[in-house]
């Protein structure tokens, strides 16, 4: 009775432990797309060029940290599966709680010239290090504490955590736009949230130093399988499940930050809607995404991953259009705008919850932590750290305002065929091998 209560304690103490750290990366995240327009017209708005140039150099930015997360993947990855998911997560957010904290340090482009983007650079790319390394982990350490049929819930809240990542980095951009004047919140006022990274990873080192190895890991090291990859067979193995966790994650990737991230920047400079709509807008796009997520993984329990996926894929494909029409129309009210994102944030809330699971499921335990946080680092660095690079360097040399749309439809019809290769009862197995 008392090892069944010892484990139950350690379960809960794993799900938090795993969650904080999603939870301030994706709040920093959400910072950053939020306040694209601010950090533009700081770093990266160069005298004869127009606003639209400098909103398309803040995403290259953006994108090029998620370029570096493949490699925090790989490099914290190895870690993790040679020594520890636990030792490996705590030096994970540590580095990123400093370098978020960082960022709201560094003089602009007024002040320091070009040493100003450079460094906001060259941040983003230690953030993009420290990411690629949280990701495996976390999901790692959730599924491999989950009970038997509950790994889809114990997964999705990875997923709820970056839910409210981004709700919380919503909230504190609207809050301070709402209290402070547009000219204090463009030269002082955009660094606060950056700030409060500080005190939240505090809080996160506390938790992580008090949770447990999995029971997975450690069954592997007392069993002794090596984690190196002995045989052309295992890696050639591991090297198919990453490339298809990337065909599978590619409509989930594109879809949620085209929806949750780039969306407020697209209606500020294409729609010309106003901020502050634009961030009630992504605050409640985030809210239909969070609402959905913790269901859609229960119900992977109980009828398998491919389900969910599948029919949330063939939603996305379906529907991208015309709910994006819906917002470009002259006639659409805040209210209709308000129902047509929340029903696209449900959508990729439905990919969000059984996702997690869908991929710690894809990996023996010896690469998992590699495996699937390469898989999940290689997808976001090419469809969402580029979605908004792509999207409004499109719409500039274009003019069309559908390219949302079509980019979310493309990337979801792929994935559909992908997910369709799931086995059906990928959910009920062990994940102790």
């Amino acid at each position: 009775m008392q090892k069944l209560q010892h484990s139950v304690v350690a379960q809960k103490r794993a799900l938090i432990a795993g969650s904080v750290g999603n939870f301030i990366e994706w709040y920093e995240f959400a910072v950053y797309g939020f306040l694209a327009t601010v950090i533009a017209r700081n770093f990266f708005h160069w005298q004869g060029e127009t606003e639209l140039t400098g909103l398309i150099l803040t995403y290259a930015s953006f994108a090029i940290a998620f370029f570096f997360r493949p490699l925090g993947a790989i490099i914290f990855g190895r870690m993790g599966d040679r020594v520890g998911r636990k030792p490996t997560l705590i030096c994970v957010l540590i580095m990123m709680t400093l370098v978020t904290t960082a960022l709201g340090l560094v003089p602009s482009w007024s002040s320091i010239g070009v040493a100003a983007p450079l460094m906001i650079t060259g941040l983003r790319i230690l953030q993009g290090l420290c990411a690629g390394g949280e990701y495996g982990g976390a999901v790692s350490l959730m599924t491999e504490f989950a009970p038997r049929g509950k790994r889809g819930l114990f997964g999705a809240w990875q997923s709820f955590t970056v839910a409210l990542g981004l709700l919380a980095g919503a909230a504190v951009v609207a809050l301070l736009s709402a209290l402070l004047s547009q000219e204090a919140m463009l030269q002082w006022g955009w660094r606060i949230p950056f700030f409060l990274a500080l005190p939240l990873g505090g809080v996160a080192l506390w938790i992580r130093l008090h949770m447990e190895e999995t029971p997975s890991f450690l069954q592997q090291k007392k069993s002794q399988i090596p984690v190196s990859l002995k045989t052309k067979a295992s890696t050639g193995a591991t090297f198919t499940a990453i490339l298809t966790g990337i065909c599978r994650l590619m409509g989930w990737s594109a879809a949620g930050y085209t929806y949750l991230v780039i969306m407020p920047t697209y209606l500020q400079s294409s729609l010309h809607t106003g901020f502050n709509q634009a961030l009630l807008i992504a605050v409640i796009t985030n809210l239909g995404f969070a609402s959905t997520i913790i269901p859609a993984g229960i119900l992977s329990d109980r009828v398998g991953r491919r389900k969910v996926m599948v029919a949330a894929s063939v939603l996305l494909l379906i529907l991208a259009l015309p709910l994006l029409n819906l917002l470009q129309s002259e006639s659409s009210t805040l209210a209709v705008k308000g129902t047509v994102v929340f029903v696209a944030g449900a959508i990729v809330g439905m990919l969000a919850g059984p996702g997690p699971a869908m991929l710690s499921e894809m990996f023996p335990t010896r690469v998992r932590y590699t495996g699937l946080g390469l898989a999940y680092s290689l997808s976001n660095a090419i469809f969402s750290g580029c979605a908004g690079l792509i999207i409004t360097g499109l719409i500039k040399h274009t003019g069309n305002l559908n390219i949302p749309a079509w980019y979310v439809m493309i990337t979801a019809a792929v994935s559909i065929f992908a997910l369709l290769t799931l086995n059906k009862d990928d959910h009920l197995r062990s994940l102790n091998k």
